[in-house]
């Protein structure tokens, strides 16, 4: 769904946010809502709470998947009075934001109750404001990863019953064990309930599907401390040592320089580092990663499932594998610098006001990055590493192979590539 569509119905579409403690929570303005629908669509669950007394409107469950059914079923119903059912705050991690998108705002007319973070929130003294939410509803859980740092406080939006067990194995594998776990389930409702535990002893069996999990984080003193800042260790990736060593990625990061919700191309991926470490940056950061080698194109996707950002697309080799993917903001060339028109398809790609950032350790690459720098301005930089070894019994400085790294922004009219 791209950009809004016109809703042609003769009243806007009613988002009516509803709890787990169903009629019996919806204040006036929603009942109304709901008695003066001629269609009521929604889960199985949620239409299950409208009494038949107070809506003689025909109900519909959402099909699955919802997404691309919704403007089938909006055109199907686009003569009637709709009303959408939806949890809590339709406009939190809900099908208001999906309608939003699709009809425009003013086609809607949405009435919100609490979240399920705000109910969670309030059960545990927890200030919403200063605790962060993550949903593991059509994702995979592992997106709790880059949220996770010692002490913190955190909130999980479960698929389904079986989320609780799967985060406490998450967290104890990847040096969480200790953290306090708290799962509220049907929040708001008759069958409240609530339960708490220790990721790395977890044994409670899976409860109700309509479950949040809290998170009270403790990190193993011995486990590699991971955070959003770029430069992880070179030993969480695993691969056949294609890879950008951490101190130049950290360097390589920095002039890319990334921002939430913009778009990278990472450009020879090898073992994903630059791409998966620009979608750690922020949880609306999102990446492409062009990769030749089937065997690496493998293992991009198992590290960026392992460190939290399973939704980078890994594609084939550049520039044949671009196709019509989303223009990015930023491209990074990390390999394949000399192939015959690869960087004049990355140029012509990226629009103006964008970053390209290119890494070079050989001779010939290298004097390539020269002449683009002459060519199209930018700035031209070289990094030395050394990194202490032991010597026989005494220490000494090891150089890495240098890397040349050339910057620039895309002011450049269309065309003008050489």
């Amino acid at each position: 769904m791209t950009g809004a569509a016109s809703w042609g119905g003769p009243h806007p579409i009613a988002v009516v946010g509803i709890g787990a403690d169903g009629w019996d929570g919806l204040g006036g303005p929603a009942r109304r809502e709901i008695g003066a629908a001629e269609v009521l669509l929604g889960s199985e669950r949620q239409l299950a709470l409208i009494p038949a007394a107070e809506s003689a409107a025909d109900r519909v469950s959402w099909p699955s998947p919802l997404v691309p059914a919704l403007p089938g079923l909006l055109a199907r119903f686009a003569g009637a009075r709709l009303c959408v059912l939806a949890s809590g705050d339709p406009m939190f991690f809900g099908i208001g934001a999906t309608l939003a998108r699709l009809v425009g705002a003013a086609a809607l007319r949405v009435l919100p109750q609490p979240s399920s973070a705000a109910l969670a929130c309030a059960r545990l003294g927890w200030g919403l404001a200063e605790t962060p939410v993550v949903s593991a509803v059509g994702r995979r859980v592992e997106t709790v990863l880059p949220e996770l740092a010692h002490g913190r406080r955190l909130l999980v939006l479960s698929s389904d019953e079986h989320t609780p067990g799967r985060l406490a194995e998450l967290l104890a594998r990847n040096g969480f064990g200790e953290s306090r776990l708290t799962v509220l389930e049907q929040l708001g409702g008759p069958d409240e309930a609530l339960a708490t535990g220790v990721a790395a002893t977890w044994e409670r069996a899976a409860g109700d599907a309509l479950n949040i999990v809290a998170v009270e984080c403790v990190h193993d003193p011995g486990a590699p401390r991971l955070t959003r800042v770029p430069g992880l260790p070179d030993d969480v990736y695993a691969g056949d040592g294609q890879l950008t060593k951490h101190e130049i990625r950290a360097l390589t990061l920095s002039a890319l320089a990334p921002a939430p919700g913009e778009l990278l191309w990472d450009v020879g991926g090898g073992s994903g580092t630059i791409a998966i470490e620009w979608a750690r940056t922020h949880p609306s950061c999102r990446a492409i990663t062009f990769e030749r080698a089937e065997s690496r194109r493998k293992q991009i996707a198992e590290n960026a499932a392992a460190l939290g950002v399973p939704g980078i697309e890994v594609l084939g080799a550049a520039p044949e594998s671009f196709g019509d993917s989303p223009a990015p903001q930023a491209i990074f060339i990390g390999g394949g610098l000399t192939g015959a028109g690869l960087f004049a398809a990355c140029w012509d790609r990226l629009p103006m006001g964008g970053r390209l950032v290119a890494n070079a350790v050989t001779a010939e690459s290298e004097a390539q990055l020269t002449l683009l720098a002459a060519r199209h301005g930018g700035t031209l930089r070289r990094f030395q590493v050394y990194r202490a070894e032991p010597l026989g019994g005494f220490t000494s400085w090891r150089p890495q192979l240098p890397v040349t790294q050339w910057s620039v922004v895309k002011t450049e009219v269309p065309g003008s590539v050489s």
